[in-house]
């Protein structure tokens, strides 16, 4: 779909679930997120950028706990994103449900494997999205998509409710235009 650069497999509206009764004072607040197709959210197929794998697994139960402290610091989910087919690229490319257009240089590839999270936040889809990164899924779309995208050390958000790819390599990284809202997202 033009509309939204390729960018979401679905777009929904996942509301926030503050842990407080002053949500104007969560660092989150009023804030709309995305997230790769390899993150559980609770209802949705995790798909994991192969409808192969899509038709074979059920609805996740629960939503990983990285999507829950985001959204109970006040922000908004819109939906999943596209990405490399099983993580299995960097150029950010899908045969199966198409390339999510490079907002800053539409005749190139936006990166991957988190490539419709990188342009979710590149087009203003999004005020912010999560990804992984194993071997640079975050770094290379931030890049190419001229956003921020930050790589934690492995091990320092929780990977409970993410596809694994390569376990020992594995981190949940995210994607924002700026670097003050990075650094809210990361201290979340």
């Amino acid at each position: 779909m033009e509309s939204d650069y390729g960018a979401f497999m679905e777009k929904f509206t996942l509301q926030s679930q503050p842990s407080t009764s002053s949500p104007d004072k969560l660092p989150l607040n009023g804030l709309t997120f995305a997230v790769k197709d390899i993150f559980d959210v609770e209802g949705h197929v995790t798909g994991f950028g192969n409808p192969d794998w899509a038709r074979t697994h059920p609805p996740a139960k629960s939503t990983a706990p990285v999507v829950l402290n985001l959204l109970r610091a006040g922000a908004t989910c819109v939906g999943i994103t596209v990405m490399d087919e099983m993580a299995y690229s960097i150029n950010g490319e899908n045969v199966h449900y198409g390339t999510p257009r490079n907002p800053c240089a539409p005749d190139r590839v936006p990166g991957g494997s988190s490539s419709g999270s990188a342009v979710a936040v590149g087009a203003n889809l999004a005020d912010f999205s999560l990804g992984t990164d194993t071997g640079g899924s975050v770094r290379v779309p931030a890049a190419y998509c001229s956003i921020y995208g930050i790589r934690p050390s492995h091990g320092v958000i929780s990977v409970d409710g993410v596809i694994p790819m390569a376990q020992s390599f594995d981190t949940v990284g995210w994607f924002a235009r700026d670097p003050t809202l990075l650094k809210c997202i990361g201290n979340v």
